[in-house]
């Protein structure tokens, strides 16, 4: 579960450190304070794209940490990205003011993919806007999934699907264009014919060029090995003879003064330097020779290889992977060109899609037929007692995601007969049967940590109750944090934080405090009462909390 966030430099908030504990907790505050900048914060460190406009103004940097428990199933993967911690897991995220972002996890760098990855073992979000996508027959679709837990099955049909595309667009290039399969693999015979008579090795450009410019250059490294040999040894006035000199002078000035032995050592170091130098020039002056007629086979290679770049019109040393590229295209035309193995290829892999995806057509039956009983008995406690929730499936096209179209059905009263849910249902009753939803796909959720971002928008009154009740019920077995503007959801919290904005200096800052009782009182007394808290309205908030 969530243990810390640390926020700084965010928006508004300047910084913040929060602690959360197991259960239920609520955060509530004035409208525009800054309660969903938290959970925005806590997006960034699961992975959340970033710019420069989370900045807080003025702020170079802001920098978001988020501390969690290491849930079970995570540990193998934090293991093979050699990402493990000392029993927490720690996820932090930098953006800077050119709107570069920077991810760690337990402070090694990650990338933004990777913290998605680690993200949804660890937190669901719920956003406030959920209702409206709820409307979109794929968001429809995914809910289906999730609640039947079907992603091993959806990643089967998305891969058979891929595959039966795949061998399908190169059976209708084989079919529509064998003219242009011809052309296409008389110019991959030729280019292969021109590099195949090259025989370029992988490494072989860069050992003959390193190659002939020891050769074009042998004259030039002799004369100036044999000078530089001059200058430290063979000359009267060589580096060796005034080194052995001085060295002669300074041991005879020793018997004098002992002060000058590190000056003598020094001498002696450099005097074996010189030696040592010396016979490494002579021994490289014994291995160089002039050598006109391997310079000159190298040159034609060389010629060789820049003529057959420039045919190509790449770079010398890119041939060799060119050659490797145009023998792997050779072999997939030749697969493409045999057109009944690609028939019977498709024919087998259509056969394995339709099988998948026939799987996932009965499970999501199956869950279907769960989720509306369940939505349904919730839509009871919900203002909408005598209605009713229907999934309902139909045969649609082949895609990535299966043959079925998945459409919600809503009946508002008894005795009316369902309806497609973007035709009959309010923007209230929308809200309530997207939060039945989510509070239902969320007890099967395996991530430790659920988070309600403002979806009792819509609500009020006893069905606001309700939803506190489903949430507190909730967090028996997940972390629940909830931003809520509803007394009757706030009331129902384990834990309770306040989130107000203050302005100093035209400066406007957005601070965190957790609630002890009396002030709970006092805040669920502000959310029933406005700005004006009477004693009528602080005994009903104690009641609600009571």
């Amino acid at each position: 579960m969530l243990r810390a966030l640390h926020i700084r430099d965010f928006v508004i908030v300047t910084e913040a450190e929060i602690s959360f504990e197991a259960g239920f907790t609520v955060f509530s505050g004035e409208t525009g304070a800054g309660k969903s900048i938290l959970i925005d914060a806590l997006a960034l460190t699961l992975g959340e794209r970033a710019d420069s406009s989370v900045l807080r103004n003025g702020a170079a940097r802001a920098e978001i940490s988020a501390v969690f428990d290491v849930p079970p199933d995570l540990t193998s993967w934090l293991a093979e990205h050699d990402l493990s911690g000392e029993g927490e897991l720690v996820l932090r995220r930098v953006v800077d003011a050119q709107g570069r972002s920077r991810g760690y996890i337990n402070g090694s760098a990650v990338t933004i993919a990777q913290l998605r990855e680690v993200g949804e073992y660890l937190v669901d979000i719920h956003g406030q806007h959920a209702h409206q996508s709820l409307l979109r027959a794929e968001s429809q679709r995914d809910m289906v999934d999730a609640h039947g837990g079907h992603h091993a099955l959806r990643q089967q049909v998305s891969q058979a699907w891929k595959a039966l595309r795949k061998i399908e667009r190169q059976l209708t290039l084989s079919e529509q264009d064998a003219n242009a399969l011809n052309a296409a693999r008389e110019k991959l015979e030729w280019q292969l014919g021109e590099l195949d008579r090259l025989s370029l090795g992988e490494t072989e450009w860069e050992e003959v060029s390193a190659e002939q410019t020891r050769l074009a250059n042998a004259q030039s490294l002799l004369d100036g090995a044999a000078q530089a040999l001059g200058c430290l040894d063979e000359n009267e006035d060589s580096a060796h003879h005034q080194i052995v000199a001085a060295l002669q002078k300074i041991a005879q000035l020793l018997r004098h003064d002992p002060a000058l032995q590190a000056v003598h050592e020094s001498l002696e170091s450099a005097r074996i330097s010189i030696s040592e130098a010396v016979s490494d020039l002579n021994a490289y002056l014994s291995r160089v020779e002039l050598d006109p007629e391997r310079l000159a086979i190298v040159d034609e290679r060389m010629r060789n290889i820049f003529d057959l770049a420039r045919k190509f019109k790449t770079e010398p040393e890119q041939l060799f992977t060119l050659h490797t590229a145009l023998r792997l295209e050779q072999q997939a035309l030749s697969a493409s060109a045999d057109i009944e193995t690609l028939r019977a290829a498709a024919a087998t892999l259509k056969t394995e899609y339709l099988s998948h995806a026939n799987a996932l057509t009965t499970a999501r039956r199956k869950a279907a037929t769960d989720l509306s009983k369940q939505v349904s008995k919730a839509m009871q406690t919900l203002a909408m007692e005598g209605g009713q929730f229907s999934v309902s499936l139909a045969e649609g096209p082949a895609s990535a995601q299966g043959q079925d179209v998945v459409e919600f059905l809503v009946a508002g009263h008894a005795g009316t007969p369902p309806k497609p849910l973007a035709k009959v249902a309010s923007g209230g009753e929308l809200a309530r049967i997207s939060l039945a939803l989510s509070v239902i796909a969320s007890r099967a959720a395996r991530v430790p940590t659920l988070i309600f971002d403002e979806v009792d928008s819509g609500i009020g009154g006893a069905v606001a109750e309700v939803v506190g009740n489903l949430l507190r019920e909730l967090g028996v077995r997940h972390q629940v944090l909830c931003v809520t503007h509803l007394p009757q959801v706030a009331a129902r919290g384990q834990h309770h934080f306040q989130v107000s904005k203050q302005q100093s200096k035209g400066i406007t800052a957005s601070s965190i405090a957790k609630l002890d009782v009396q002030a709970r009182i006092e805040e669920v007394a502000r959310m029933l009462g406005g700005i004006k808290i009477t004693p009528t309205t602080l005994k009903h908030a104690q009641e609600l909390l009571e």
